[in-house]
């Protein structure tokens, strides 16, 4: 019997449905107490621009692309300098004056840019992300180039049909008297820090998952992504970049929520873990992610180099065996595959992947009966990865 896709009430889709998953998006486990404190803080927005600039307050571009337009940041900066309350900032602070945005990145990135001046051209914010991974932060020198930013000059609409915004088409050097009010508005911080336990980070996780109030609401990967940032999660974000990747997904930008990543990431952590698999596999994501944040460079590079390894031995293989009958890319199929070619290729460098592997890996009848129902059972994912280390042997 040849390969069969999960049910479609299991399989969770992106919004465009490009992927075929069978993992749920959600947290179901239990929910334990844990002591946390929160204290509020009003802080200014000269102040929140500085802790921005100088590294205190963490806004990581992996987290998510900014993704306001200029319009609604414009909204925004109009709110504050007329004294329009805006919603509060969640942080969680993390080590001594340095604080991560639980919620919030949105507004504050568009005060940022405001006070520079600049507001980030779209179709330059992936590399701005990737800029942000490497150094921490925007340098001068990028904010101040035309090809990544333009003039952040106010987008507002008229009051009326004869009467345009008084704001529209100031900048932040044009505010005249409103820029030292402007400067001394301030934004509700709320700021989290956890007491105990000390070595379980499930509880900021969960707050990630429930303080998202502004739109939609952070997948579990953009949560993981800001909470277990580390060397290896940069290395795991540039391979996501990587052109051979891209073109195996046959999606040449990146996914906005990050559900590529995703896909990438369970592939290593099975390949690295899977005799330590367990469900959920939000769980198993979470506890790898958190693993990873100890590896050393030369893990990273290990781990980096081998799938730079994989890639060029898929590359002569055409997108169609990894889809789904439904011309989805199947994430199960992947993920099987990938496993054991990275063994393969541990063995035998010179090794290359075929069409037909992969075929033959997704119709074998050991790898079918794995994928039919309860799909991330440990049984069945390690069950797809055996059927298809036996294809490949």
């Amino acid at each position: 019997m040849g390969y069969m896709q999960p049910d479609d009430d299991n399989v969770v889709l992106s919004p465009d449905s490009w992927l075929e998953d069978d993992s749920p998006q959600e947290v179901d486990a239990q929910i334990d107490e844990y002591d946390l404190t929160s204290s509020p803080n009003d802080f200014n927005v000269a102040t929140i621009v500085d802790f921005i600039g100088s590294g205190a307050v963490v806004i990581p571009g992996f987290q998510r692309h900014f993704v306001w337009d200029i319009k609604r940041a414009s909204k925004l900066i109009e709110s504050l300098i007329i004294g329009l309350p805006v919603p509060q900032v969640f942080l969680y602070e993390e080590a001594r004056n340095k604080f991560l945005v639980i919620d919030g990145q949105q507004r504050l990135m568009s005060i940022y840019y405001f006070v520079n001046g600049r507001f980030p051209r779209k179709d330059r914010r992936v590399e701005l992300r990737r800029i942000v991974d490497e150094l921490g932060t925007i340098p001068e020198s990028v904010l101040g180039d035309d090809e990544f930013f333009d003039n952040f000059n106010l987008q507002l609409p008229k009051i009326s049909p004869h009467q345009a915004n008084r704001f529209h088409g100031l900048n932040f050097n044009t505010l005249g008297d409103y820029q030292t009010s402007f400067k001394l508005r301030t934004i509700r911080n709320v700021i989290v820090k956890q007491v105990k336990p000390t070595d379980d980070d499930s509880s900021i996780y969960e707050m990630f998952n429930r303080l998202n109030t502004g739109g939609v609401l952070l997948t579990p990967q953009e949560i993981r992504a800001s909470l277990y940032h580390s060397h290896f999660y940069e290395a795991l974000h540039r391979l996501n970049l990587s052109a051979g990747w891209r073109a195996l997904l046959g999606r040449p930008e990146p996914e906005l929520h990050m559900r590529d990543t995703e896909v990438l990431l369970r592939a290593i952590a099975l390949w690295r873990s899977s005799d330590t698999y367990a469900p959920s596999m939000v769980r198993f994501l979470n506890e790898f992610s958190k693993h990873a944040r100890d590896m050393d460079s030369s893990e990273v590079a290990y781990i980096g180099g081998m799938v730079d390894k994989f890639l060029a031995a898929v590359q002569d293989v055409p997108r169609t065996p990894f889809l789904s009958r439904q011309k989805r890319f199947s994430v199960p199929l992947f993920e099987s595959v990938f496993v054991a070619a990275m063994e393969k290729l541990e063995a035998n460098a010179s090794w290359a992947l075929t069409e037909k592997d992969v075929s033959d890996i997704a119709n074998d009848p050991d790898f079918s009966k794995h994928s039919q129902e309860q799909t991330t059972d440990t049984a069945n994912v390690r069950g797809r990865i055996q059927a298809a280390r036996k294809v490949l042997a």
